[in-house]
C-alpha cells in the first residue's frame, strides 16, 4: 500500500507547523516536537509549540506576566494577556477560569510550570535556529484543548498539526475543524497521520473517475502501514476512495448494526463534554470513535416519532452518495442514530471560501452534481419500498467526503411517499397532478437550485439570511442563463478552461429542473441524462 513519503508531500518552505503538547503531566514530554522537527519541519518554517495546562484552576482569573521576574496578579471576571520573552523563547501565558489556589500559591505553581516548560523547549530552540527554523512557544492555561488548538490553527494556517499522544481524544474534533494535515503521536517516534482534506480536494478535482453506476465497493481489512524507519503510521490519503482505513463504516459489511448503550459510552468516553458537539433543546449530538473511525451520534427521546420514522427510512436506504446510517441504539428512554463523521465539511463552506472554491474545479463540481443526482434518482426511482421525498437538496446538506464522494444528507425531513394514503389509492397514470407529483418535482427543482449554486459559486441564502428587496439566487441567475449570458453567472474564481461541455450540461440540466411551464413534469432521470450530455432537452442561447 502506497504511503506518504516524509519530506516530499509535507510542509513547503516558509509555512507553519503547530505542535500541541499536554503540559499537565509532571514532566513535559516533547516527543511530538522531536518527531515534527525530524519528519515535518523544513528550513524557513515556523514551529508553534502550544503547551496546554487545562486541568487545573477552574475559576475565572487572568494573569498579566511581565518580562524579567514573573509577577502575577489575580483578577476576577476580566481578561489580560501579555507576551514575555524568556531566553529568546516566546511564551504566551493565557488563563481563563478562577483558581482554587491563593494568588501566591498560584504564582508559585505557574512559575514552576513555566520554567519546566521552558527547560523542555529550550534545546529545540537552539536546534531550530541552527536549521533556519523559527520557534515560537506558547503556554495556554485553563483553555479547552481542542478549542484553543483550532483557534491557533485558524490564526497560523499551518500545513501540519502534531498532537501529543495524550491529546488523541480530541483528534476527531480538531481534524473536523481544520483543513491541514493532522498527526497524532502513537508512541515515541511513531505517529498516525490524518491527511489534509485540501490534498483530497486537489486529487478529487483531476483524478476522479465516473462510477455513477457503481452501487458499492469491495471492503478490505482495515490496516495501517509502517513507513520510513518506523517513524510514521499512515492512515491512507483521503484521495483514494478504496483506502481501507478511510472507508466509512456505513460502507462496510455488517453495517448498519444495532449498538448497545455501553458501546456508545465507550465511543464517547461516557458522553463526556469533550465529545459534545451540539446541545440545543432536544437536539444532542456527540462525536466519537468506532473501530478507529470517527462517527457522529445523534440522541433523541425514545418517544420522538420523527426520529423513529427516520430510522425506518435510513435502515432501508443504502447508496454510495447518501449519508447512510452506521447504526442505532434504542433504550427505554432514548434513541441514538450513528452516522459517519463528515470530516470534509459541507459544500456550502467550500463555496463560501475563495481558497476552497478555487480548488473545486468545474470537473469536480460536475461530479458533485452527478453524485447528488444519482442519490435523488435512487430515492425517487430505485428504493425497493417506494419513493422517498421531501429531502433537503442544498449546499448545507451536501457533504464532501473521503476525497472522492459527495453525499446527500437526508437525515432531516425525508419521508416515504407510500405512507400517504392517496399514493396507495391512485395509479401511476392518475398521479401526475396529485400532491405526490408535486413533492417529487419539488426535490427535482431543489436539485436545479443546487446546480445554480455550483455554476455561480454562490449559495442560496437560508430564510434567516435573506434580506428584503434582494432577489433570490434563482431569480437572479435563471433569466441570465435563459438568455445565454453564462459569463455573467459563472463563478469568477474559476477559469472556463477545457470544461465547457460540463458547464453547458450543468446549465441545461438546471434549466430543465427549474422550467416553470405548467405542463412540465420534472423527472430526475431526464435531468441526469442532460447532465451527462446524453440528450439536450434545453437549448442554450449563444
Amino acid at each position: 500500500m502506497a504511503g506518504l513519503e516524509p519530506k516530499s508531500t509535507l510542509a513547503s518552505p516558509g509555512e507553519s507547523v503547530i505542535v500541541v503538547i499536554d503540559a499537565n503531566r509532571n514532566k513535559v514530554m516533547v516527543d511530538a516536537l522531536a518527531w515534527a522537527i525530524r519528519n515535518i519541519v523544513q528550513p524557513r518554517d515556523t514551529v508553534v509549540v502550544l503547551g496546554l495546562l487545562s486541568e487545573v484552576w477552574k475559576k475565572n482569573a487572568c494573569i498579566p506576566l511581565f518580562s524579567g521576574t514573573c509577577k502575577l496578579r489575580l483578577f476576577l471576571f476580566s481578561c489580560f494577556v501579555k507576551w514575555a520573552c524568556i531566553e529568546a523563547v516566546w511564551v504566551r501565558l493565557e488563563f481563563s477560569g478562577q483558581g482554587e489556589l491563593s494568588p501566591k500559591e498560584f504564582e508559585e505553581e505557574l512559575e514552576r510550570k513555566r520554567e519546566e516548560y521552558q527547560s523542555a523547549i529550550q534545546p529545540f530552540y537552539r536546534q531550530c535556529k541552527k536549521n533556519g527554523v523559527k520557534l515560537e512557544a506558547k503556554l495556554a492555561v485553563g483553555y479547552d484543548p481542542k478549542t484553543i488548538t483550532v483557534e491557533n490553527a485558524h490564526k497560523f494556517n499551518p500545513r501540519w498539526i502534531i498532537l501529543d499522544s495524550h491529546l488523541k481524544r480530541d483528534k476527531v474534533y480538531i481534524y473536523g475543524h481544520v483543513t491541514c494535515n493532522v498527526a497524532v503521536m502513537k508512541e515515541k517516534g511513531v505517529a498516525t497521520l490524518m491527511p489534509s482534506r485540501g490534498l483530497a480536494s486537489e486529487r478529487f478535482s483531476v483524478d476522479r473517475q465516473d462510477n455513477d453506476t457503481e452501487k458499492g465497493a469491495d471492503i478490505e481489512q482495515e490496516e495501517c502501514h509502517d513507513l520510513a524507519q518506523d517513524s510514521i503510521w499512515v492512515l491512507p490519503t483521503l484521495s483514494s476512495p478504496r483506502s481501507p482505513c478511510w472507508y466509512p463504516l456505513s460502507w462496510r459489511s455488517g453495517f448498519p448494526k444495532v449498538f448497545s448503550f455501553d458501546e456508545l459510552e465507550v465511543m464517547t468516553n461516557g458522553f463526556s463534554k469533550e465529545h459534545l458537539l451540539i446541545a440545543d433543546g432536544d437536539k444532542i449530538v456527540y462525536d466519537g470513535i468506532c473501530q478507529e473511525t470517527p462517527v457522529i451520534i445523534k440522541k433523541f427521546s425514545a418517544e420522538d416519532d420523527q426520529a423513529i420514522a427516520l430510522l425506518k427510512i435510513l435502515s432501508r436506504v443504502r447508496h454510495r452518495n447518501i449519508f447512510n446510517l452506521v447504526g442505532y441504539c434504542s433504550t427505554h428512554d432514548s434513541l441514538a442514530l450513528l452516522f459517519d463523521y463528515p470530516c470534509s465539511g459541507a459544500l456550502k463552506m467550500y463555496l463560501r471560501s475563495d481558497e476552497s472554491a478555487k480548488n473545486l474545479s468545474w470537473k469536480a463540481r460536475w461530479y458533485i452534481a452527478l453524485d447528488i443526482g444519482a442519490a435523488i434518482r435512487y430515492l425517487h426511482e430505485e428504493c425497493i419500498d417506494g419513493p422517498i421525498v421531501d429531502v433537503i437538496v442544498d449546499s448545507w446538506n451536501i457533504v464532501i467526503c473521503h476525497g472522492s464522494s459527495s453525499l446527500l444528507n437526508i437525515s432531516h425531513t425525508a419521508k416515504w411517499l407510500k405512507h400517504d394514503s392517496f399514493y396507495d389509492e391512485l395509479s401511476q397514470d392518475k398521479c401526475q397532478d396529485t400532491e405526490s407529483e408535486k413533492r417529487l418535482s419539488a426535490d427535482v427543482s431543489a436539485y436545479g437550485v443546487l446546480l445554480i449554486e455550483l455554476i455561480t459559486g454562490k449559495s442560496e441564502p437560508t430564510y434567516e439570511e435573506r434580506t428584503e428587496g434582494h432577489p433570490s439566487l434563482v431569480d437572479w441567475a435563471l433569466p441570465l442563463l435563459e438568455n445565454g449570458s453564462l459569463d455573467q453567472v459563472m463563478d469568477p474564481r474559476l477559469a472556463r478552461s477545457n470544461d465547457s461541455a460540463m458547464i453547458d450540461n450543468m446549465v441545461r440540466a438546471a434549466l430543465l429542473c427549474l422550467k416553470r411551464d405548467s405542463g412540465h413534469k420534472s423527472v430526475i432521470s431526464k435531468a441526469l441524462a442532460v447532465l451527462r450530455g446524453e440528450e439536450f432537452a434545453v437549448t442554450i442561447k449563444p
